[in-house]
């Protein structure tokens, strides 16, 4: 019998989907991993249960301690659900201007939750920040740290990766994933460079970050600004830090909004923003390395949890964008 014991041993093993018309579009073969259906519901469920276990293994968090985290929504969910599984307390720090049914979720999986404005890295009110800081000030607390904290890209360098490379055969030329901790696409990337060094790595980054700069010419620059939730950022984190990157695209969200509305209408596939940013740019790099190809991306999450928003003809008007066919 093929029993899983628990919330824990669900998390992984997701499959590899084609990507069907995008697939047929370009001639090469996308294919997406569909961490959507990890039992969090999102790819940030390896990474909670890595930071949370190697956390029991250094004995920082202890039987009935609390584990703090500052947010954009997926990783929080993925620890909420974990530390119910496990018996520890889940305090999130989010900012406000996350998608309502991100923080309600952390709400009904009992989590403390405590909205905070959104401002930049820089600001010592910042989400992360801010999350550090009260994690410190706790008894039988510690801080997840997911954008410093190698625990995170461990996690695909162990699971993800491997998985992404028994269901190829091998068969791999492309990666391209976007970044928020860096984690997902650090931890595949340093992975599958190490078996095939001729994999091209791609950083997938929607406007409004600097990470396409930082790739293209060593500096980071911002411009412009996103609805995407979760991925980009204004610095290098330590999950980041000498990892290959091979080129970078930049997404813009009118084209982020066109990609998740054909895989719903087309491939039959509900999903969040990020995964349209990702796709996007698997479509561009399959289209410059032309037909016969194999890109993998990521899946990172469904699309209930953008209902109100990428979903909504209204809320995308009042951001100027469009829902196309």
């Amino acid at each position: 019998m093929d029993i899983k014991r628990g919330f824990v041993e669900a998390i992984g093993n997701t499959p590899l989907i084609r990507l069907n018309s995008f697939s047929d579009e370009t001639g090469c073969e996308i294919l997406g991993k569909a961490e959507f259906l990890n039992p969090g519901g999102s790819v940030k469920d390896r990474a909670a249960l890595y930071i949370i276990e190697a956390a029991e293994r250094d004995g920082t968090l202890k039987p009935g301690g609390t584990v703090v985290e500052g947010t954009a929504g997926n990783t929080g969910i993925g620890l909420a659900h974990i530390c119910n599984a496990k018996g520890y307390k889940c305090l999130i720090i989010i900012p406000e201007t996350q998608s309502a049914e991100k923080i309600e979720a952390l709400r009904t999986l009992g989590a403390e939750v405590r909205t905070v404005p959104a401002v930049p890295y820089k600001d010592p009110n910042n989400y992360v920040k801010l999350s550090g800081r009260v994690a410190a000030e706790m008894e039988n607390a510690v801080w997840a740290n997911q954008f410093e904290n190698l625990a995170n890209r461990l996690a695909h360098y162990e699971t993800t990766g491997p998985e992404m490379w028994v269901q190829t055969d091998g068969k791999i030329d492309g990666w391209v994933a976007s970044t928020g901790t860096g984690g997902t696409f650090a931890g595949v990337s340093l992975f599958l460079k190490e078996q095939n060094p001729q994999i091209k790595t791609v950083l997938a980054d929607p406007m409004g970050s600097g990470l396409y700069s930082y790739v293209k010419t060593g500096e980071i620059h911002l411009e412009g600004s996103s609805i995407a939730e979760g991925i980009g950022n204004s610095r290098v984190t330590g999950n980041m830090e000498g990892v290959p990157i091979d080129d970078a695209i930049q997404i813009h969200d009118q084209e982020c909004i066109d990609v998740v509305y054909q895989l719903l209408r087309k491939d039959g596939l509900f999903m969040g923003g990020s995964v349209g940013i990702n796709v996007a740019a698997a479509v561009r790099v399959a289209k410059q390395m032309g037909p016969g190809h194999t890109i993998v991306t990521i899946l990172c999450d469904g699309g209930a949890r953008y209902q109100s928003r990428i979903f909504n003809a209204e809320w995308l008007a009042t951001k100027g964008l469009v829902i196309n066919g």
